[in-house]
């Protein structure tokens, strides 16, 4: 266990969520911003932009002993750009140590003399099994010079844009647009509905973006793009990510295959929100969709211009996705997968996990909306991955459905109590949310689709037809298959994927 000592002056690399360590500088926060409360940390500055931020003492690590590790595993030009910076910094500083002080420090820590004193260092615990750069956390209760406040101050408007956070040379940055502060003022006016809250493409395009209400929310601190989002498809988890890129401040401009689309006025074609956004988002039901979405009369094809980005959320086989990418970044276009796991619950809350592929650029400028509406996300490389990701998942979450419907039924009809089963179950190690969640609804005969049933039946015969074409056997999935068709014969499509309970008492 290594005790490392920090100050305000020290060069560190500090590191946010999923996001690659960076380089900074310990500074004095203003003197109007208060530590966020509950948290021990330190404010930082990032080279080669103007963004701050308070990070936890746990993500913060000495620049100079960690440099040549942190060069290794990061090599991308506006990293390189930053590092140049901190350098360029030590120059100008004349060869100052990196645990030297800023200026406003210095006057008020002197002695009787006139001599510096020490500045009371803040301790961090590392433990060497623990590393919070490669994954890991510590819980270590950590020793503050500074009393925590209170209550949390937040900032109003001005502020926040007297730090002149736009005026970053590297503003579009997606490693930062999450870096601002942690506290942010509430909107004087309550939280209203998603058909009054969109950016429709009738209105004007000059309308300001909707501030986050809650700086606490389930995402955390999230800075919005300055990009102008578009999405397409507002079905059970399109509705909930366009709610939540809205809470966190996006400007978003929606169109929806049905007018009856309740809770949302509608885009003209899909052609002419993509010519006005940046990036665009579509989810929609299965590949016929999804390529008549982009290929069709007013399709998002028509819109696509050199630049403009288009991400794929809708869960779909790899060779439908591949098409899509082909023809988009042949128009100049960038192209990003993005299926999403979850269900409307998951979407409402802003918790789905996102597999990505394709363009690490796009990746990297949909970090503020992947923050909005998932707590996770993964980058897997090359276009067709996060496809097959997918429908791996989907198909044994498919699949684990219908088993656990089977063994329900199979409890009725031996005479053992259902309730008793599931209780069983949710003690063992089988026990989840989704467990608990799906039975419940099945023994109350709740079958409001959360997941409709005819999507998860398509996913297992998606996954399936991958198997097939690398001739790899998919009997379980192959079983579930048959009996979600049967659900659907007994007209349970539109339901939850739990409905198909009902294959088995039928």
């Amino acid at each position: 266990m290594a005790t490392v000592h920090l100050r305000i002056g020290d060069l560190v690399w500090g590191k946010l969520g999923r996001y690659p360590p960076w380089p900074g500088k310990i500074v004095s926060p203003p003197k109007d911003l208060k530590k966020p409360r509950g948290k021990k940390c330190f404010f930082v500055k990032f080279f080669g932009t103007e963004d701050h931020a308070w990070i936890k003492v746990e993500q913060l690590k000495p620049y100079h002993p960690h440099k040549e590790e942190m060069i290794k595993i990061n090599k991308g030009k506006r990293f390189q750009q930053a590092v140049d910076a901190v350098e360029e910094f030590l120059k100008k500083g004349k060869g100052k140590e990196q645990g030297s002080h800023c200026n406003s420090d210095d006057k008020k820590s002197t002695d009787s003399k006139g001599r510096k004193a020490p500045a009371k260092p803040m301790k961090i615990i590392e433990e060497d099994d623990e590393d919070p750069f490669k994954g890991g956390s510590s819980d270590k209760e950590l020793t503050d010079s500074d009393p925590e406040p209170s209550s949390v101050q937040r900032l109003v408007a001005g502020t926040v844009s007297g730090f002149k956070w736009e005026s970053s040379p590297v503003k579009d940055d997606p490693h930062f647009h999450h870096f601002l502060l942690s506290q942010s003022e509430k909107p004087a006016s309550s939280m209203e509905t998603i058909s009054k809250r969109l950016k429709i493409i009738e209105e004007d395009t000059g309308s300001t973006s909707i501030q986050a209400a809650d700086s606490t929310a389930l995402n955390g601190s999230i800075t919005p793009t300055d990009k102008r989002i578009g999405f397409l498809g507002l079905g059970l988890m399109g509705s909930g990510v366009v709610s939540n890129l809205l809470k966190m401040g996006h400007v978003v401009t929606v169109w929806n295959r049905t007018a009856e689309k309740e809770g949302a006025r509608l885009g003209r074609t899909p052609a002419e929100v993509v010519s006005m956004c940046d990036i665009t988002f579509s989810c929609v039901s299965d590949p016929k969709a999804a390529r008549d979405l982009v290929l069709g009369p007013s399709g998002v094809l028509q819109g696509i211009r050199p630049g403009k980005c288009y991400v794929e959320m809708s869960t779909i086989d790899h060779e439908t996705v591949t098409e899509l990418s082909q023809v988009i970044t042949s128009r100049g276009g960038r192209f990003l997968e993005a299926p999403v796991s979850g269900s409307q619950q998951v979407s409402n809350e802003g918790m789905l996990v996102i597999l990505a592929a394709g363009d690490r650029s796009v990746y990297e400028d949909c970090s503020s909306c992947f923050q909005a509406m998932g707590k996770t996300s993964f980058f897997l490389g090359e276009v067709g991955n996060a496809a097959r990701m997918m429908l791996i998942l989907n198909m044994v979450q498919g699949s684990f459905m219908a088993t656990i419907a089977e063994g329900l039924t199979l409890a009725q009809a031996t005479g053992q109590s259902q309730q008793t089963f599931l209780d069983i179950l949710c003690q063992g190690q089988m026990a989840s949310s989704f467990v608990d969640q799906k039975c419940q609804n099945i023994l109350q005969g709740n079958f409001k689709p959360d997941y409709y049933l005819k999507h998860i039946q398509k996913d297992l015969r998606l996954a399936i037809s991958m198997g097939d074409s690398v001739n790899h056997p998919t009997p379980m999935a192959a079983t579930a298959n048959e009996v979600y068709k049967r659900a659907k014969a007994l007209d349970q499509s539109d339901n939850d994927m739990s409905a198909v309970y009902r294959a088995y008492i039928h």
